[in-house]
């Protein structure tokens, strides 16, 4: 526990092994997302026998439906499907005789059937509020920590270094779904908004407790180092830390093993977000306000500028 901080290349260098396939994914692929921010209908039928999802696609598409997609969910044995198309009125006469297509291949199951319809300025409206959320809490974050360890040397290094661990947690919750996206077409949809800002408020709680022991230890110890405070700070934590997110990760496999599968994604980010927080909190946070406090990350800035400049040699002051 005594070399944690002294190690912090290697925690930020696991990070950014971590963080490069999910930058990847996002700016290539991006997300999937569902019919919440990209308006349309969602239509889940049950059949009584499996049935060929090309079919079904071929069906709708003669009754006037081309850009539907089909997809089996749940169980192989429940033969259930889910469509994915444009707008389509509950109750119309379009969907009674897309209904009708559909049975040509199989009986349907009525009882089991669902029809969610978005329409796109909505689909819009929460994509747009959904970033406003996620900007919102992060800056509440931000001036909230620098109020709450105003009395420390630089207070708004706690808040910056917070925001970090954050994003580190935001974003690899983000890089998996869109990893799985583009290889399983899981969809991004509300619910997930709600689990990505949940993964937010984890991950600072967990960062503040440490934080809050670094200050009391900066208190106790002003003759040791920063970075023996930090990980004298960090071991005492640590127990803590892991031990509350070892219960609650118990908990979200048991949810995601045996709860429905409508939430299935919902506790799948829950649970990769709460792993990212609890490493980001003991090894990212607290060792970035060490890197920052022995000027490592300014000379990592000053190096990245310095790749983009070619030294021009000046007149000496013999030669003005």
């Amino acid at each position: 526990m005594e070399h944690l901080a002294g190690r912090r290349n290697l925690w930020f260098a696991i990070s950014g092994l971590l963080l490069v396939p999910c930058f990847f994914s996002l700016f290539v692929w991006g997300l999937n997302f569902g019919i919440d921010f990209t308006g349309g209908s969602a239509w889940d039928v049950q059949y009584d026998r499996a049935v060929n999802t090309e079919d079904m696609a071929a069906v709708l598409a003669e009754a006037g439906r081309p850009e539907v997609t089909v997809q089996q969910v749940g169980d192989a044995a429940e033969h259930r499907y889910l469509m994915r198309l444009g707008e389509l009125p509950e109750g119309s006469d379009e969907k009674a005789r897309l209904t009708d297509a559909l049975g040509t291949l199989g009986t349907l199951n009525p009882d089991a059937e669902a029809l969610e319809t978005v329409g796109a300025s909505v689909g819009q409206s929460i994509r747009d509020r959904s970033v406003l959320a996620v900007a919102a809490a992060s800056i509440g974050v931000l001036l909230y920590i620098a109020y709450a360890f105003r009395g420390t040397q630089n207070p708004m290094l706690y808040g910056l270094c917070a925001i970090a661990a954050m994003l580190h947690d935001a974003l690899f919750v983000l890089g998996v779904f869109s990893i799985l996206g583009r290889f399983f077409d899981v969809e991004i949809d509300a619910l997930f908004i709600t689990a990505l800002l949940t993964v937010i408020g984890f991950s600072v709680h967990d960062t503040i407790v440490v934080f809050d022991r670094i200050r009391e230890n900066l208190k106790l110890n002003p003759n040791d180092s920063f970075e023996e405070i930090v990980n004298h700070s960090v071991g005492q934590t640590l127990v803590r830390s892991v031990n509350t997110s070892i219960t609650v990760v118990i908990t979200l496999l048991a949810l995601l093993l045996f709860g429905g599968s409508t939430t299935r994604e919902f506790v799948f980010a829950l649970l990769i977000g709460t792993i990212a927080g609890t490493y980001s909190s003991i090894f990212n946070a607290s060792q970035l306000l060490v890197a920052w406090q022995y000027g490592e990350i300014q000379g990592w800035f000053r190096k990245i500028i310095g790749l983009g400049r070619n030294p021009v040699r000046g007149p000496s002051i013999n030669e003005a």
